[in-house]
């Protein structure tokens, strides 16, 4: 089938760019649509039209961008293709406009309708001014692309509900692929700095992971550590980096930030800690996932999505709330979990392979 792929923007790092790979890896004919492509190698084999924007200084500043971003998605031109398929948490469901072709069927595979303006108590970047004061006018125009004609999916349960709350339509569930082969089998070698950098940690340490961004809650995996009277390892890249360097350098115990790892350094931290912490309210959660999948106890909040992972596998805890304390408690619980069976229950309810086969289904079995 001759689809067209819609992507928001494409990046060397992120969830939403391994699940991009797997709706290519499912529809390997399919023309790649995104605002801009920022890393061209990554999809090489594929056909990529980037947008207009992409020809501007805008593609750099995402929230400069975002008053033309529907506009873009809209002029896009999808009567040619045999089905459209867009990965979506911002405006890449605006694809083809509002009078889009009835002859061409839709889906949309949502990530979160936009979290800046439907969750912004989540996401600290919707609590702006700028953003406050747009936010009604962009939900409105936002609802006015979506109907009943368009499948939709979701990749959570959580995400589910909130698309049926603010968007109102009814939509499947359909988790992310989560890389467990690659994981697994521990084919991704450490060198140069990385493997010098893997010989100074601690032998036994818990692990916090995400982009450095406040509502990632880094800080608290920092304070649990300072708690248990663990060793900590932060890793990750963003703007709140120097904020957990000092936080790190403050703390009563060590606490090794490691900024930018590569996929091979994140699989091996995950390996090597005890314990992973994860105090987000996430829209679904694939690293809980991937560490439990290299075989490491994960603790999570209990609001989000990353709850629907950890449940479905057993591979970690729940915690109460997400305060020190019921972090601490969940991290002495999670040490204590036997492990046997969980990463091959992550791979068979969460791999790459059941991403595919759900996807087809979803877009052809109707």
């Amino acid at each position: 089938m001759a689809g067209l792929i819609a992507h928001e923007w494409i990046a060397q790092h992120g969830g939403s760019e391994n699940v991009l790979a797997a709706m290519v890896e499912a529809y390997p004919d399919a023309e790649i649509h995104t605002l801009w492509n920022d890393a061209p190698e990554r999809f090489a084999q594929a056909r990529v039209t980037e947008s207009w924007l992409a020809r501007t200084r805008l593609r750099h500043h995402k929230a400069l961008a975002l008053p033309f971003m529907s506009s873009a998605w809209s002029r896009v031109d999808t009567s040619e293709a045999d089905f459209v398929l867009a990965s979506s948490h911002v405006f890449a469901h605006h694809v083809g406009g509002r009078k889009f072709d009835d002859d061409v069927e839709k889906f949309v595979y949502v990530h979160t309708p936009m979290r800046t303006v439907y969750a912004a108590d989540q996401d600290s970047r919707g609590m702006s001014l700028p953003v406050r004061m747009a936010a009604g006018l962009v939900r409105y125009s936002d609802r006015r692309f979506v109907n009943t004609s368009v499948h939709y999916a979701a990749n959570s349960h959580y995400i589910r509900e909130r698309i049926d709350k603010v968007w109102g339509q009814q939509s499947r569930v359909i988790h992310p692929p989560v890389d467990t082969s690659t994981i697994r089998s521990s084919r991704l070698a450490l060198i140069g700095a990385e493997e010098a950098q893997s010989t100074l940690l601690p032998r036994d340490f818990i692990l916090g992971a995400s982009r450095f961004v406040p509502y990632k809650r880094l800080d608290l995996v920092i304070a649990v550590a300072e708690r248990l009277r663990l060793p900590a390892v932060i890793a990750g890249r963003g703007p709140q980096r120097d904020d957990l360097v000092r936080i790190a350098e403050d703390a009563s115990v060590p606490v090794f930030v490691i900024e930018g790892p590569s996929n091979a350094m994140l699989h091996h931290l995950y390996r090597r800690a005890s314990t992973f912490v994860f105090p987000a309210v996430e829209d679904f959660g694939i690293m809980p996932l991937e560490a439990m999948a290299a075989g490491t106890p994960v603790v999570v909040g209990a609001e989000g999505g990353a709850r629907e992972g950890v449940e479905a596998v057993h591979g970690g805890v729940v915690a109460d709330a997400v305060t020190i304390d019921a972090l601490a408690a969940a991290v002495h619980e999670a040490r204590d979990l036997d492990l046997a069976g969980v990463p091959d229950r992550v791979d068979e309810l969460f791999g790459t392979e059941r991403f595919v086969s759900e996807l087809r289904h979803w877009v052809e079995g109707r």
